[in-house]
């Protein structure tokens, strides 16, 4: 493997279509000029248009494989896609930190499949608040925003500085301006405008827009700026094909 390459991780479910999960990350990964491993938190039997089944991975293993791979190899940032619960999630998070506390991590919250196969319900709000403590940035969509924190852009609940984390909310759900990206970073919010690209709906966007952020950051790219390049990415991504499935390029 290229030593100037650096080392980056996905945590997340194994899509055989390649749309989602790993093997999207992975693609996103390679063409970032990124080392990427992958860690399955998930099985499951879907294709890009429907989804029917899955099995997840017993959290024992998932932490065998991350320690494995943390003790041979310096991982820059970490990707994790779907979890069972929040208490599986924290495992995940607590080990990665004990091995490589400057490990940069991105957790995107699929709470549901595009074709409502729910994977993740927040029950405990305490316990979220803990866990978004170890992360670095999160990436949830109009409707994931609402489900972690109810009220968050009625009551512009970002305001009370209350959530511990960056976060970046993507525009692929937003009814009154779609494609329109907001980064809510301590203090500022910084706007992300979809360029006039003709965009088409692509299973597994948010997926590949999360893994190219993590590799970005992997890059020593500051947080605006790895937002600002993986917005550019995936837009190239949703503009390849008029399909479901899309072609990776830089």
């Amino acid at each position: 493997m290229s030593k100037n390459r650096p080392y980056v991780l996905s945590i997340a479910g194994l899509d055989p279509s390649g749309g989602a999960g790993v093997l999207a990350d992975a693609k996103t990964f390679e063409q970032h000029q990124v080392t990427g491993f992958a860690i399955i938190t998930a099985n499951t039997i879907q294709t890009e248009n429907a989804f029917f089944e899955m099995e997840w991975t017993n959290l024992s293993f998932v932490i065998r494989s991350i320690e494995t791979l943390f003790q041979n190899y310096k991982i820059s940032a970490v990707k994790i896609g779907i979890v069972p619960s929040l208490a599986y999630l924290n495992r995940i998070l607590s080990f990665v930190k004990l091995e490589s506390p400057n490990t940069k991590i991105v957790w995107d919250p699929v709470l549901k499949s595009t074709t409502n196969f729910e994977f993740l319900t927040i029950e405990d709000r305490l316990d979220l608040h803990k866990i978004l403590s170890k992360v670095d940035l999160i990436t949830p969509n109009y409707n994931e925003i609402e489900q972690l924190f109810p009220g968050f852009i009625s009551e512009n609940l970002w305001i009370e500085n209350e959530i511990s984390t960056a976060i970046l909310l993507k525009g692929g759900h937003n009814a009154t301006e779609p494609g329109k990206d907001q980064l809510f970073l301590k203090n500022e919010i910084i706007n992300l405008l979809p360029s006039e690209k003709n965009c088409f709906e692509k299973h597994g966007s948010g997926c590949i827009l999360s893994s190219a952020i993590t590799a970005n950051l992997a890059l020593n790219q500051p947080i605006t700026e790895a937002c600002t390049n993986a917005k550019n990415y995936i837009e190239k991504y949703l503009s390849s094909t008029s399909t479901l499935i899309g072609y990776h390029y830089v």
